[in-house]
């Protein structure tokens, strides 16, 4: 049947008309673009104005360098321009006199004799002045003690040796091992020195050590080369060994901090920046580690970083960032690489949402596409709030409103029905778990949606949403909160899931080692986990039901590896002194909700900000750390001050997003801003939710659904629990998430293959298209309706707007091919009717087939 169609509305030019103008209209697929295809826009040409002569400034991380291991990197910076520019790898650069350091082509100075030397930059052909630094070295002749924390663990880091694809590994590799990412010295050096009887150490020949003779490849070794001979790592690994493999003495100077210079810069598309990195020390003293420290871009389609900290921009515009890791410690190196269009047609901002996006658009020079009109802005909303499409009289009463502020009535409307309380809580339910793991779970799995969605329809201010799931006790009966506590059941898993979920901070990593893209180590894992250390659990009244009670005694928590006792800990706080009386719980829920927690607020508005704008200020929107910065900082730190000055009020934060322009841009793409995924200068298309789209494929179609257990015309996003996929391939097939995780990455948000060929050929589809009482069954009975006021119906109740010219034309040319066919050819199996019918069941189908419909836009 589903070929047939195809066939037949291709003939008439009306398949085509749908996937052409219609789509284009205001239905671009999301911006995905791969910077390297012709999608993609490359950064204009800089219009031939005379070029500034360059202003040098020379910069140096260290002016005195201690011993022969010293080393200090230059950076050199053009800042005649509007904006400061790298030129280090352009650079001259000479040292007076030549016997004091020596400076390689990346500006990096090593200590090549006592004495002071002034070294001087030029910039070739750029008309300006040298920029000139003194540089002093003492103790070239010393031999210095190789620091086995600061010194020789980092270049076991460096040479990825300590990875967890090679010693770091669980077990080690090839019977060595190592602490993941030198994390525990204390035990490095143990299996250095003890382990296999010391045999990969050779004190009095330390280059023939195995340690050195595998590294360099002199001896087979399944990683191949890591380690030159000669080099600074090189010597200082050997040093360490002649020196007799001393550990760190506990008293000597620790690293507390390190900084990346420049913290920011705005770069041009395909220029360079070389990084210097610093640690800061107990001591107060400072050490450059850049060519030491670890570099990851975080976006490598717009930035690449080597070893050395040199950072080669791309053709792609926006912000990107390159993490800096030194030991336990991290930096951020941000960029941002303007387009560098003049905006000319920038919509005036509505709020503070406005002012922050349009401000980053004019630095990158980005225009932004036109403000959406009214049909896309509420089939846009409406989606968006309340999980539904806006009824065709929703929508003609909409476009009839000539009210300025109608956009805003509109969200307050929304807002106001059972349909926002009913989308939210379905969102809430899938974050949070509510997994009906057997048949004897339905009541608990049932009440806590029912609590979620009573939370949604009362606004209920989100620190107390929190604070009573959190400190829930009791049974679901009489405390549906506590239905959490059942799915998540493991005291670290409850972590987990609290940090991640409200925090958006991952703990998994540093259950077993420090996290290393993160602060976190163990300590904090086991101290922040022991706040859930006295849940304990009992039978119930009902079968399968269970009580959660605090149990009396010190919550604590052991770290299995250092065997050390911790009290219950807030993330990056003190230990807290409770008393065994009382339930640490409501010590947690006090600290998590406070108005001063820099992640609570921030963590929620960035996962409000992704529904409404398809990808969040911070991505993924729940691993908000240093080292994953977001685009627009200062918007999330504005939007979280307004959630905590409005005492955690989701809708006020939705009305906000709502009311913005930025939200109502269009999502048609000008010649600009195609590849734009991350500055938000047009709107980013998202596919319907699996719910959502059901259903809206019931509305259109004018189908019910049958879910088992349940009231007949209850919509998919009304669904409780966890337990209707299993009856319904079209929701498992379109992503609804199964609950086993905090992660929304559980919801699948993809398009892909399987999908489409549910949507063009399944009998499901089929059946909802051809019911006996569906739309098009009625439509083709309504004879006395002109063929236009028909269609117009299908449109308003698919797409949300009435039949363009075209679009009217070309289905009135299947209507009238199908009238044709029976009138020439009467019989039982093509009467007038059942001709009527099936024209209308076709246009049907191939609407509810277009991108238009299937995606929000």
């Amino acid at each position: 049947m589903a070929k047939n169609r195809l066939h037949s509305l291709a003939a008439t030019g009306f398949v085509a008309l749908l996937a052409g103008p219609a789509l284009a209209q205001d239905a671009a697929a999301p911006a995905k673009a791969d910077p390297a295809s012709p999608a993609s826009t490359p950064a204009p040409a800089p219009a031939p104005n005379p070029k500034p002569a360059a202003k040098l400034e020379l910069r140096v991380t260290q002016t005195v360098l201690d011993g022969p291991d010293g080393g200090t990197q230059l950076i050199l910076t053009d800042t005649a321009g509007e904006h400061a520019r790298d030129v280090t790898g352009e650079a001259v650069f000479k040292a007076e006199p030549a016997n004091v350091v020596t400076i390689d082509r990346r500006g990096y100075v090593t200590a090549a004799g006592d004495g002071k030397a002034s070294i001087v930059a030029t910039l070739p052909n750029a008309g300006a002045a040298p920029a000139r630094v003194e540089i002093t070295v003492s103790n070239f002749g010393r031999e210095q003690t190789a620091d086995f924390v600061n010194h020789v663990v980092p270049v076991f880091t460096k040479y990825n040796c300590n990875g967890g694809g090679c010693h770091g590994k669980s077990g080690g590799q090839n019977n060595f091992r190592l602490s993941l990412l030198g994390y525990e010295p204390w035990n490095d050096r143990d299996y250095l020195v003890r382990e296999s009887r010391g045999r990969r150490i050779f004190p009095a020949a330390p280059e023939n050590s195995l340690l050195l003779m595998k590294a360099t490849g002199e001896l087979p070794h399944e990683g191949g080369i890591r380690l030159a001979k000669g080099t600074p790592d090189y010597e200082i690994v050997a040093r360490w060994i002649r020196q007799g493999m001393p550990y760190t003495p506990e008293d000597a100077p620790k690293v507390e901090r390190i900084s990346a210079y420049p913290e920011d810069r705005v770069a041009t598309p395909r220029s360079e920046q070389q990084l210097a990195v610093v640690a800061h020390y107990s001591d107060g003293t400072i050490r450059d580690i850049t060519r030491l420290a670890i570099y990851e871009a975080n976006q490598e389609e717009m930035a690449e970083v080597d070893a050395d900290g040199h950072v080669a921009f791309k053709d792609k515009t926006g912000s990107t960032s390159v993490m800096v890791r030194f030991q336990e410690h991290v930096a951020v190196f941000r960029a941002t690489i303007p387009l560098g269009v003049e905006l000319t047609d920038v919509p005036k901002p509505s709020n503070f949402i406005d002012e922050k996006i349009f401000k980053k658009l004019a630095l990158l020079g980005l225009p932004p596409s036109a403000v959406c009109d009214d049909n896309t802005y509420l089939r846009r909303v409406t989606v968006d709030i309340a999980g539904r499409l806006p009824t065709a009289e929703e929508t003609k009463a909409f476009l009839a409103d000539k009210d300025g502020a109608k956009r805003a009535g509109a969200v307050d409307r929304l807002l106001g029905s059972e349909d926002y309380a009913a989308y939210f809580a379905q969102k809430w339910a899938g974050i949070l778990r509510n997994k009906r793991a057997k048949d004897g779970y339905q009541r608990g799995t049932y009440a806590f949606h029912d609590w979620i969605l009573s939370s949604m329809k009362e606004n209920k201010p989100f620190d107390r949403f929190v604070t009573e799931l959190v400190t829930a006790a009791g049974e679901t009966g009489l405390n549906p909160a506590v239905g959490w506590f059942r799915s998540v059941k493991d005291p670290k898993e409850e972590m987990q899931d609290i940090a991640q979920v409200f925090l958006g901070i991952r703990m998994q990593c540093a259950q077993c080692h420090h996290h290393p893209y993160e602060k976190w180590s163990q300590d904090d894992y086991y101290g922040f986990t022991a706040f859930f250390s006295t849940v304990s659990r009992k039978p119930g009244d009902q079968p399968d039901e269970e009580i959660v009670y605090h149990k009396r005694g010190l919550a604590s928590m052991q770290n299995p590896n250092t065997k050390r006792t911790l009290g219950p800990t807030p993330l990056g706080s003190d230990p807290l002194d409770i008393p065994e009386s009382r339930d640490p719980r409501r010590d947690l829920a006090a600290w998590l909700t406070s108005k001063e927690n820099p992640w609570f607020a921030r963590m929620l508005v960035n996962r409000y900000w992704k529904h409404f704008f398809s990808r969040g200020l911070v991505e993924p929107e729940d691993d908000m750390r240093v080292t994953n910065p977001a685009t627009h900082p200062e918007l999330l730190d504005a939007l979280a001050d307004r959630f905590t000055g409005s005492g955690f009020d989701l809708k006020d934060l939705i009305r906000a997003i709502c009311a913005s322009q930025t939200y109502q841009l269009s999502a048609v793409p000008n010649d600009h801003n195609l590849a734009d995924a991350q500055n938000y200068s047009r709107y980013y298309p998202k596919r319907l939710q699996a719910e959502v789209l059901l259903d809206s494929i019931n509305v259109v179609s004018r189908a019910r659904e049958s879910f088992r257990g349940q009231a007949a015309g209850t919509r998919a996003i009304e669904l409780p629990d966890d337990k209707f996929n299993a009856d319904s391939y079209f929701l498992t097939v379109f992503g609804r998430p199964e609950m086993d995780s905090a992660c929304e990455c559980e919801r699948v948000a993809d398009a892909n293959l399987a999908q489409s060929l549910h949507l063009i050929n399944s009998d499901t589809i089929q059946n909802k298209l051809a019911g006996a009482d569906g739309r098009a069954s009625t439509l083709a009975k309504a004879t006395d309706r002109p063929d236009e006021d028909r269609l117009a119906e299908l449109y308003l109740n698919a797409l949300s707007r009435p039949p363009r010219a075209e679009e009217i034309a070309a289905a009135k040319a299947h209507l009238e091919k199908k009238r044709k066919r029976a009138a020439e050819k009467p019989d039982d199996d093509i009467t007038p009717e059942k001709a009527e019918q099936e024209a209308f069941e076709d246009i049907l189908w191939a609407l509810a087939n277009t991108k238009e419909f299937l995606f929000n836009h």
